[in-house]
């Protein structure tokens, strides 16, 4: 596949460090000597010195005859106007990463349809609400994020005395918009049916829209306590975002932000977040405010070394986890020996999403819930398939499949029994590993 990608900073960068040794043909586009220099020295890609929102340029770098372009200079309207002149000059796809919210939530236009954009990323957002999974439930599944956050999956084990125990889920009554997707038992995990009853001690894999799936949760555990105590250090876009994804949950937040303009304008947006306008790396900051007894402390500074040293500094005062956000991710695979429990890359975040994107078949394994047993599928309905129009509960692919999301257009949700499934719907399906065909012929060729 023939990709230009235009900005070789941290994302563009990684983005030719990844895709180049896939096989991919790469032409990397940045206006700053140095950094093509850079890339020039470290990858076998093709460089070009350019203005990349230049149509000149473009073509220059072969535009008319490439797969996929990606937009990933540091300005978000640079990106947005290269993707629409890249359209112009006859790219196949363009994927653009924007960092302000205004372009990424469509606020006042339809950025992505006006310019002809196939893809938006924004991994801040995307690695904010990552973060947010990793608070709101410790143990959860490295899943997917299927759909910017408004679907959850966890692993949650059954408590005794739940009220789930013993009923059986045909009658159980789970919310709408919540399915029961996998259920281990003394090792051996399987795919429930309508009878199928929980026992305590028993893991289930719970999937659910993210307004209802804390009331599922509370079905099947008895978890108890007081809010978690969440410490935010920063506040950028990111850190918006992230309290945002707590909100309304058992959290109490604390958002540390140095500069007063920027503190002040917090306080304004996030109303439920207590901000406080210091550093709380500051030994008396820690001290004053008991730092030392939160649960977590995010760092989400611009400075890589500054969150790592913050995070380790923390744990070594009593503070249960941390978690450092970190741009370069040649850092990652030290962070754990300096005590540091969980560490995100934005420019990895970033790559991945290009990737998800590449893989354009109708059908892929996008993660393993035991490998071998259980796999999770993303797959798109073709117009062939046989259970088009139908109600979920008439299409039989239970017990070695269930349908657990559905997702049309923009819109995304668990489904009901009773919703159907169209043609060009792509459908998450979680189920027996090693039955590709099978879910193609009912999914996909009919």
């Amino acid at each position: 596949m023939n990709i230009v990608i235009c900005g070789a900073g941290q994302v563009g960068s990684h983005a030719a460090e990844v895709l180049a040794p896939a096989g991919h043909n790469i032409t990397v586009i940045d206006k700053s000597p140095s950094r093509i220099r850079s890339v020039a020295d470290t990858l076998d890609v093709r460089t070009l010195r350019g203005n990349c929102a230049s149509a000149e340029v473009l073509r220059e770098a072969g535009c008319e005859r490439a797969d996929l372009l990606v937009a990933a200079t540091s300005s978000d309207e640079i990106n947005l106007l290269t993707a629409a002149v890249a359209k112009g000059v006859g790219v196949g796809s363009t994927v653009v990463r924007v960092h302000h919210s205004t372009y990424f939530a469509q606020r006042g236009l339809d950025y992505q349809a006006h310019l002809g954009i196939d893809k938006l990323i924004c991994p801040e957002y995307s690695t904010a609400q990552t973060i947010a999974r990793t608070l709101r439930n410790p143990g959860a599944l490295a899943i997917e994020n299927f759909a910017r956050g408004k679907i959850e999956m966890h692993e949650v084990l059954v408590s005794e005395g739940a009220a789930a125990i013993g009923v059986a889920l045909a009658d159980l009554g789970l919310p709408r918009g919540t399915r029961l997707a996998a259920i281990t038992r003394d090792a051996d995990m399987f795919i429930p049916e309508s009878a199928s009853v929980v026992r305590p001690g028993d893991k289930v894999v719970l999937v659910g829209n993210t307004d209802v799936f804390q009331q599922a949760r509370k079905l099947f555990t008895k978890e108890r306590g007081g809010k978690r105590r969440i410490v935010v250090m920063g506040g950028p876009a990111m850190g918006v975002w992230l309290c945002r994804a707590l909100h309304r949950r058992e959290f109490s937040i604390r958002l540390f932000e140095l500069r007063r303009e920027r503190a002040e304008e917090l306080a304004e947006k996030l109303d439920w977040v207590t901000i406080i306008q210091a550093d709380p790396a500051d030994r008396s900051v820690f001290d004053e405010e008991h730092l030392d007894q939160a649960d977590s402390l995010v760092a989400l500074l611009d400075d890589d070394e500054h969150n790592i040293l913050a995070c380790a500094w923390a744990k070594s005062m009593g503070v249960k986890q941390a978690i450092a956000v970190v741009q370069r991710a040649d850092y990652l695979h030290l962070l754990a020996g300096v005590g540091i429990d969980r560490a995100f890359s934005p420019r990895i975040v970033a790559v991945r999403e290009i990737e998800a994107f590449l893989a354009k078949g109708p059908l892929q394994r996008i993660a393993s819930l035991a490998e071998g047993i259980i796999d999770v599928y993303r797959v798109r309905v073709s117009d062939k398939s046989k259970v088009i129009g139908k109600a979920l509960r008439d299409v039989r692919i239970a017990p070695d499949w269930v349908v657990t999301a559905i997702e049309r257009g923009a819109d995304v949700q668990v489904p009901a029994a009773d919703n159907t499934i169209e043609a060009g719907d792509t459908v998450l399906v979680i189920g027996r590993s090693g039955a590709d065909a099978k879910l193609k012929k009912i999914f996909i060729s009919g």
